[in-house]
């Protein structure tokens, strides 16, 4: 698939589908898979993301807004679908209207629900955001539900803090206060469906996925503990690609880019690649980072501007010609590298990605029509 624009992030819809299957199949038969298509789909394009999700028995999605489940809605999508997020007066109308589950953890939020909704108490067990630290008002919140007769009790909800974090105490500290508090609710509304894990700690802990997990970066084929994902059977669906629009020599003593935070030592051929900040590039890969052109990796040097990038391609070239595709992300370079050398995780790589970047939809090669 040629570059045919300056940058391009190609997503294998295939990719997300198996993904979702691969991650059924781990949590098994008993236990819903909630696939998290907030934030764009973290930057594949929510709807591609949703459809393919389903496709591999994602039976819920989840979003953080009540603007991403009518986006999704607008474009047919349907099935189960949880807002995660703080809700203002107006988004619960339009969450509500796109017939989204919502998430509650005090009684006045329940009070000001007028309308018939499906709705989820939110436990907080440690992660210190949203929902209620106190474990008793959690479960008046979830009495309050039940007794309101346009209301329906369908869920109760926490999120771990640190199950990325292999080895940590406080994820089973978590995981304990939840159980504790889930197990008598369960007792008085046994319909009702609990969830907690996410990604990480639906791989790495049987115990907490209760009755549905909620994953967002494992359906994208990205490690959750920042690694490898392959180790989990996963495949990364995303290519971020550019290609070379210019080649120039470069001597001994002359430089590239702002500041000149780059000055060749010796003589050199350096290749210039329209894609920068302003696609999500960050700065922070100035001199830190490597692409791949014609399967061989070439390090990038000088600072990354809003709109290029220049890669070293040594004083033969590298075999390099202009109209090369550059691969930033994708085969030879993960999303965990760009993670590591930021000093970040690779769900903020991804969900970088800045909107004049297109995104293509395919499936292992063939293009799929745009959602």
């Amino acid at each position: 698939m040629a570059v045919t624009v300056r940058a391009v992030a190609r997503v294998n819809v295939a990719a997300i589908e198996a993904n979702a299957a691969a991650l059924c199949r781990v949590v098994g038969p008993d236990v819903a898979l909630c696939a998290v298509v907030k934030a764009d789909g973290y930057g594949h394009g929510s709807v591609a993301a949703a459809r393919a999700a389903q496709a591999g028995g994602a039976t819920w999605l989840a979003v953080a807004t009540a603007i991403e489940a009518a986006a999704l809605r607008a474009h047919t999508i349907s099935g189960r679908l949880l807002v995660m997020g703080a809700l203002t007066a107006d988004e619960l109308t339009i969450a509500l209207d796109a017939d989204a589950d919502i998430v509650v953890w005090r009684q006045e939020m329940v009070a000001a629900i007028d309308r018939p909704a499906r709705v989820h108490v939110k436990y907080d067990t440690g992660m210190g955001r949203l929902g209620t630290r106190e474990r008793d008002e959690a479960s008046r919140v979830a009495d309050a539900v039940a007794r309101a007769p346009q209301l329906e009790l369908v869920g109760a909800m926490t999120h771990f803090a640190t199950a990325d974090e292999r080895g940590d105490d406080f994820f089973a500290q978590q995981l304990a206060r939840f159980e504790q508090w889930v197990a008598p609710l369960r007792e008085r509304y046994p319909a009702i469906v609990v969830h907690a894990a996410n990604s990480a700690a639906a791989l790495r802990d049987p115990g907490a996925r209760f009755d549905l997990v909620r994953a967002g970066i494992a359906v994208y084929g990205m490690d959750p503990f920042h690694e490898r994902p392959d180790a989990h059977g996963l495949a990364p669906a995303l290519e971020l690609c550019s290609y070379v629009a210019e080649i120039k020599a470069c001597g001994a003593g002359e430089s590239a880019g702002y500041g000149r935070r780059f000055v060749a030592r010796k003589p050199t051929l350096l290749a210039t690649v329209p894609i920068g900040y302003g696609d999500g590039v960050r700065r922070g890969l100035t001199d830190n980072a490597d692409v791949v052109i014609g399967g061989r990796r070439f390090p990038l040097v000088g600072t990354v501007s809003m709109d290029n990038v220049t890669v070293d391609l040594g004083p033969d070239g590298g075999g390099v010609s202009r109209g090369d595709e550059v691969v930033l992300i994708g085969a030879g370079v993960s999303a965990e590298e760009w993670a590591r050398r930021l000093g970040t995780i690779n769900y903020e790589v991804t969900c970088a990605i800045s909107a004049r970047v297109p995104r293509v939809h395919h499936r292992d090669g063939v293009a799929v029509p745009s959602p």
